[in-house]
């Protein structure tokens, strides 16, 4: 601890601190524009200029580390003058353009010289033009508004691994631009909008859309990956304008995928709003009421039903579902392929105890973590900046952003790799403390067993981290309550099929092909070309539209709100009348008090029935495991970072994405 004096009052604060820190851990505000506590120290806007004493000028507050006995002068004529000096500067060539500015409301530099800058101004001659940089479909640039703090080149550097911007020029001709006309290559690169102080970097979808005072807030979290990532949704009346992060340090920090940023124009794009049913006298869709479709499921009620769910339904609609289950004996529950089993799910990290162990090893087993996972590998990233870290590969190889050893090796010789018989990645294994394993949701489609492989590790490391890496918002939470997965057998005997959020891939037409005779009940928020061959389709609310609880890749339950009513009739209420169930208002479901249990109590997770069973079942031999696997090689489940889910399929900014990603990734030499 050091003693320090501030403004003629003594404080304890920690030691090897800056200035800057320290003022902000006792609860002083010093002005800044370059300074952000997730990038690294620049010390170039020198707007955090503080007087000590005993030394001849000003000092940068972010950079000048905190002594015993240091005595501090925040208030001093000095201090304020360079100030107001610094932000004259600053003000020289800036524009005059703020009316107009989506950053006006919202702006540090309007901020900082409403307090602490001068009333007029010392220059007279012409203001300075920058011609803009291109940075993609989501990134709008103004780049005469520019102040040169260098937060979206350190971002670029430091966490998204893209070194697309630069400084160009010196002295008077210093500007931010880039050597080559590429766009900002990035799957978090929404959050250089976040870091920008001034109007220079803007969202383009939000571009003069309104103005930050006329929007409303709710928190929530992100339901287009499994990270689980903290959100503040933006509206005015009706309308979602924007999405912004909000600070969660256990789980994603203070930054966000392109995918949460941007993708809430689906709400408006390709939605279902009529209950329609197939007519086949005239072949064609017919729009009924609600009551129609409600008798046509009691109807069906007695009959074999099989509801086919994904992973991106909450843990009340699946508790629901198995209520019903329970009820009707002929109705059974099942989900699609993809998701991970329920044995290796109980085996979960979390990003709080990744963050702050010390890492050394890392293997990535069948994965391309920067698109399935793209705040973990920002994570990961950061980590590799300031440890050394020996990552290795263990699939195809892709475009990482951390220097990564790849190894393509096949099912049958990772369990090799795991028993210690290669000479060169098995020796990493062992000799780690603490080796953080990152597996891939495709790896399961390889498996027969889903024991062995966490076993072996346990057994070699039992301190490893592990993280399996999910490509849905609930597909932990769906494992966790043993919902199988559909199988042959199960669609050739189903008679009525109730397809709940499904999305539309090739799998699951070719999937529903094999019965002609299922009678397709189509739940669904967004139209796609897979419900045209349904007898029946009906809309439900999307996910910013309905609440529920979700499990994040971790095993963290998380709480997602609903952000305004929709005129649409929830999943509950269709099936409780479909049904027959009738529940008081005044009662809760039978499943209530289990959730409530679950977000109180996170640890509940980890002590669950499964994961006990799992523990009593590992007695698997080694010298059989070759045995278990398929020799096929490795390859990650989806391609494009953009077009995961049908809320991103539906949101036309996320297609301009994938499209401009595509042009960009096009090799005319593979296709001669």
């Amino acid at each position: 601890m050091t003693f320090i004096k501030i403004n003629e009052d003594k404080f304890i604060v920690k030691s090897d601190i800056s200035v800057l820190d320290a003022c902000k851990f006792i609860g002083i505000k010093v002005p800044r524009f370059c300074y952000h506590e997730s990038l690294s120290i620049a010390g170039n806007c020198r707007l955090c200029l503080v007087e000590i004493e005993k030394m001849p000028k000003p000092l940068a507050s972010c950079i000048t580390i905190v002594s015993n006995g240091m005595e501090i002068l925040l208030n001093t004529p000095l201090v304020k003058k360079a100030r107001e000096n610094i932000l004259e500067f600053l003000l020289l060539n800036h524009p005059l353009d703020c009316p107009i500015c989506d950053q006006g409301g919202e702006c540090d530099l309007q901020d900082q010289v409403k307090i602490f800058g001068n009333i007029s101004s010392r220059f007279f001659f012409n203001k300075r033009g920058v011609e803009n940089t291109n940075c993609g479909p989501l990134i709008k640039t103004i780049m005469t508004r520019c102040i040169h703090c260098t937060r979206c080149l350190r971002f670029g550097y430091e966490i998204a691994g893209a070194e697309i911007l630069g400084t160009l020029g010196r002295g008077e001709n210093t500007e931010i631009g880039n050597y080559i006309n590429n766009t900002f290559n990035s799957e978090i690169s929404g959050n250089i909008i976040d870091l920008c102080p001034v109007g220079a970097l803007t969202s383009k979808p939000y571009a003069f859309q309104t103005r930050p005072w006329e929007l409303k807030a709710l928190e929530t979290i992100d339901l287009t990956d499994s990270f689980g990532s903290n959100i503040y949704v933006n509206f005015k009346e009706l309308d979602i304008l924007r999405v912004l992060p909000k600070k969660n340090k256990v789980i994603n920090g203070n930054i966000i995928t392109d995918k949460a940023r941007f993708s809430y124009g689906a709400i408006k794009e390709q939605r279902l709003g009529n209950f329609f049913y197939f007519n086949v006298a005239t072949t064609n869709f017919e729009k009924q009421n609600a009551s129609f479709f409600i008798k046509k499921m009691r109807l069906v009620a007695n009959e074999s039903i099989t509801f086919l769910i994904n992973d991106e339904l909450s843990l009340e609609n699946v508790l629901l579902l198995k209520l019903l289950a329970e009820l009707f004996p002929k109705l059974k529950i099942r989900r699609v392929k993809g998701s991970a089993p329920t044995s290796l799910t109980t085996n979960k990290s979390s990003v709080d105890e990744f963050l702050n162990k010390e890492l050394k090893t890392c293997f990535l087993i069948s994965c391309n973590i920067r698109i399935e996972s793209a705040i973990l590998n920002a994570k990961i990233r950061t980590k590799s900046l300031t440890q050394k870290l020996l990552a290795f590969g263990l699939s195809n190889t892709f475009n990482s952003t951390f220097p990564v050893t790849f190894v393509n090796l096949h099912i049958n010789n990772i369990v090799k790799f795991l028993e210690a018989k290669n000479r060169f990645i098995s020796k990493n294994l062992i000799n780690s403390c603490s080796p953080l394993i990152v597996i891939s949701s495709s790896f399961y489609n390889y498996l027969k067993s889903t024991t062995i492989l966490i076993t072996m590790i346990k057994e070699i490391i039992p301190s490893s981290l592990f993280f399996n890496i999910e490509l849905h918002s609930n597909s932990v939470g769906i494992a966790f309550l043993n919902v199988p997965v559909l199988t042959k057998k199960d669609l050739l005997n189903c008679g009525n099929l109730f397809a709940i959020n499904l999305d539309d891939t090739l799998k699951l037409r070719q999937d529903l092909s094999k019965n002609k005779n299922l009678n397709i009940f189509w739940f669904n928020s967004h139209l796609s070309k897979l419900a045209f061959k349904a007898n029946y389709i009906l809309p439900i609310p999307s996910i910013f539209e309905e609440e529920g609880t979700f499990f994040n890749l971790e095993g963290r339950p998380q709480r997602a709100s609903k952000i305004f009513e929709k005129k649409l009739y929830s999943l509950k209420t269709i099936l409780l009348n479909g049904f027959e169930l009738f529940f008081s208002k005044k009662k809760n479901l039978p499943y209530a008090k289990h959730i409530n249990e679950l977000i109180e109590q996170p640890s509940l997770f980890n002590k669950s029935k499964d994961s006990i069973i799992f523990l009593k079942n590992i007695l698997l031999s080694k010298s059989k495991s070759i045995s278990f696997f398929e020799k096929s090689p490795q390859k990650s489940t989806i391609e494009d970072f953009y077009r995961t889910n049908q809320w991103t399929k539906a949101s036309s900014t996320m297609s301009e994405c994938s499209q401009k990603k595509q042009k960009e990734n096009f090799n005319f030499l593979e296709y001669k």
